[in-house]
């Protein structure tokens, strides 16, 4: 599966975590709510 270049960098981020939630791809930041990305 390709992942989105906005995924990589924002999985970067400190306290992110990538979540797969209904066949999405999630990236969620728990240090900073703001930073959330979606695919698929």
């Amino acid at each position: 599966m390709k992942v989105r270049k906005s995924l990589k960098s924002l999985k970067q981020k400190e306290g992110s975590i990538v979540v797969r939630r209904h066949g999405k791809v999630f990236v969620v930041n728990k240090r900073n709510p703001r930073w959330k990305a979606r695919q698929g």
